[in-house]
């Protein structure tokens, strides 16, 4: 059963959307992505140095996510969405006006603060203001564009970057990105918040869910109303999850961090859905950054390699749209969408051609969408006030998850080289699918003897 949704959108939720993909797309539009690395070599820096201000930026996304999630829900999100473009724009700045290590380690301080500020902030502005216009089940389409609106913007960035660079090198690079964040912070002030204190909100009672609402348990495979198979994503009612939220609280940034920690940690569903979250997003994102490498494997020249990524990122591009599709998708048709991107990343790879990376971008499509509806499907999880602590939480999840995917490709990649380390990763995707069908099948057991029992 899913959410009913009108065909003709509020023109509150148009506009809502409107602002989220302008930025998103301004967000990425940073001129530094495809050179920074560069900017670094040329400074002076060791690869050394290099690697170790990855991992600084890492550790500062990981050690800021969570307490951020806090004080969006305590405080305000749309305060954070529109401070956090504004952080990293300090942290480009100081990247060309004073080339240093120093000055390039707290410039990735200041962009993972950025990142963290905000993630989980965004995903719950979102959700609740859908929500409030009943339009929560136009969630997984809405984020879904605003996934593509960011590819568009690193496309962007790309493309532009070169030009700028010959007209202006590293400073008009930096002052071009600097400008983008500051348009997207100049954005993020159109994003309507609307904040409930605790008294406004009525309490949430198990008879709040309408009869027939299906809500999927903490693998998405149990089922408890009536119908059919369980949909992987918008199962629950709208309206009963409205009713159990108590978001806007003005509960204060401790308080907010440990309802979100304890709603994480005593409810399975929650559980469920923030590792389903870290485990798909986080083996294909941490694999983005080594596509360079498989496709110059395929024995193309340094000038092809770009064309060949290009491909990937057309695939991301599409997955994203397909979530409205995506939506329809049952328990067995999300594990069925993982295992066949699993399969196709794994071939793609091994064929170290370039014709494998039409299968790469393929998988790369098949995984965004799955992010996008395990995203859509945590947010329909979460009924506290918390709800950019525990988004966030995925977030330190899936950063951590990444680290392990580096650290695991670096060990297989120097051994066995970079298509056997695709392949590899591939793997626990269709672990995850196998423990998806199996749960699948033992609730539809479960089902069928109590109904036998009933009758």
């Amino acid at each position: 059963m899913t959410v009913h949704t009108p065909r003709v959108p509020d023109p509150r939720v148009r506009r809502l959307a409107a602002t989220l993909y302008g930025y998103a797309f301004l967000g990425e539009l940073v001129l530094l992505y495809p050179l920074y690395a560069l900017l670094f070599s040329d400074t002076g820096l060791s690869v050394w140095q290099i690697s170790s201000l990855f991992v600084i930026w890492s550790a500062s996304s990981i050690l800021l996510e969570v307490p951020s999630g806090a004080f969006a829900d305590a405080v305000s999100r749309r305060l954070l969405l529109v401070i956090a473009p504004l952080v990293a724009a300090g942290g480009f700045a100081l990247w060309v006006l004073v080339p240093s290590y120093p000055a390039f380690a707290v410039g990735f301080v200041l962009w993972g603060a950025a990142g963290a500020l905000a993630s989980g902030a965004l995903e719950a502005l979102v959700f609740t203001e859908l929500d409030r216009l009943d339009a929560a089940g136009r969630y997984a389409r809405t984020i879904g564009r605003a996934r593509t609106a960011e590819t568009l913007g690193v496309l962007a960035s790309i493309v532009l970057a070169g030009p700028v660079f010959a007209l202006g090198g590293y400073p008009a690079v930096g002052a071009a990105s600097v400008l983008a964040c500051l348009l997207a912070a100049a954005v993020a002030t159109g994003f309507p918040e609307h904040r409930r204190r605790p008294a406004d909100v009525p309490a949430a009672t198990p008879a709040a869910a309408p009869a027939g609402a299906g809500v999927v348990c903490a693998a998405g495979a149990e089922q408890v109303g009536r119908g059919g198979e369980p949909d992987v994503v918008m199962v629950e009612d709208a309206a009963a999850v409205a009713s159990a939220e108590d978001d806007g609280d003005d509960l204060g940034w401790w308080a907010s961090l440990r309802a979100g920690l304890a709603e994480a940690h005593t409810d399975p569903a929650v559980r469920a859905a923030v590792l389903l979250v870290a485990t798909v997003a986080a083996v294909w994102g941490a694999l983005d950054e080594y596509t360079p490498l498989l496709a110059r494997d395929t024995g193309v020249a340094a000038a092809t390699v770009p064309l060949l990524l290009l491909l990937t990122w057309v695939g991301v591009s599409v997955g994203g749209l397909l979530a409205p599709a995506g939506e329809r998708l049952t328990t067995r048709g999300y594990a069925g969408l993982l295992a066949v991107s699993a399969v196709a990343l794994a071939a793609g790879a091994l064929l170290a051609r370039p014709v494998g990376f039409a299968l790469v971008a393929a998988a790369f499509c098949g995984f965004q969408l799955a992010t996008v509806l395990a995203e859509a499907r945590l947010q329909a999880r979460i009924t506290g006030g918390s709800r950019a602590t525990v988004t966030s939480l995925a977030g330190m999840a899936t950063d951590v998850t990444i680290i392990a995917v580096y650290a695991g490709y670096g060990l297989l990649a120097t051994g066995a080289g970079n298509g056997v380390a695709f392949a590899v990763a591939a793997v626990p995707y269709l672990i995850v699918a196998l423990l998806l069908v199996t749960r699948a099948r033992r609730s539809a057991r479960h089902r069928v003897a109590a109904g036998r029992r009933a009758g």
